[in-house]
């Protein structure tokens, strides 16, 4: 009988080993380690499959049918709701979703979930757009232009946005205080980024974010963390 993943071209391409389990396509980017190290932490099975930029596999009619926006990460949870399966694209809409389905690190207060959400959004409009951009010009085709204002402009963006979380973590361990959650997984793979990339790093300011540094150092301490920080191998 067919599993109702061979309606999708992903799943053809990517063949699963474990047609049952949530199917992650994604790259260890920081975008990309975000649905990773939140399956490692709610300890939902998965399979993992490796979107070879190299190969332009992002672009793929395969990929393209399962997320026309060409980027990583999406999922296929064959268990979607109603028993159906779904295909989800947008890191923050799979935390989401993902929280939803295992009951786990997002608060149920409904104003809580709305902060979370909050910060969420702020991760996705202001400091990942902003620090990728700063990646561009630091690592990659940008370093090359004579011009270096556009790079200072993304550098002095990204150091504004790390010292709005700077200042909101002051006295918290966590963006929601006490509680561990999706906004932290949403966050900290960028923050990691803009820290761990030289150059990045010092065009950010980023020796000047202690609150940042210090909850960083957790979030990465942390053993579900570490494991999803390498998916897919």
């Amino acid at each position: 009988m067919p599993h109702p993943l061979d309606a999708f071209p992903a799943a053809r391409k990517w063949p699963a080993r474990h047609p049952e389990r949530l199917q992650l396509y994604s790259m260890p980017t920081p975008n990309g380690v975000k649905p990773a190290i939140m399956l490692e932490e709610t300890g939902l099975p998965y399979e993992a499959h490796r979107v070879a930029f190299e190969r332009d596999e992002q672009h793929s009619p395969a990929f393209l049918a399962l997320n026309p926006n060409n980027k990583i990460p999406a999922i296929i949870d064959p268990d979607g709701p109603g028993g159906r399966p779904l295909p989800l694209w947008e890191s923050v809409a799979i935390l989401v979703y993902l929280a939803d389905k295992t009951g786990m690190l997002a608060p149920r207060d409904p104003a809580r979930r709305h902060e979370t959400l909050q910060w969420m959004l702020f991760q996705a409009g202001s400091l990942a757009p902003m620090a990728g951009q700063l990646g561009f010009f630091v690592k990659f085709a940008g370093k090359d232009w004579e011009d270096k204002r556009p790079r200072d402009r993304f550098a002095a963006e990204v150091r504004r946005v790390l010292g709005v979380l700077d200042g909101h973590l002051a006295g918290r361990d966590w963006i929601m205080g006490d509680d561990y959650t999706i906004a932290d997984i949403a966050t900290f793979p960028w923050v990691n980024a803009v820290f761990t990339l030289p150059g990045a790093d010092e065009l950010a300011g980023t020796a000047g974010f202690a609150n940042v540094a210090r909850v960083l150092d957790a979030f990465l301490a942390r053993p579900a963390v570490a494991r999803g920080m390498t998916v897919p191998s």
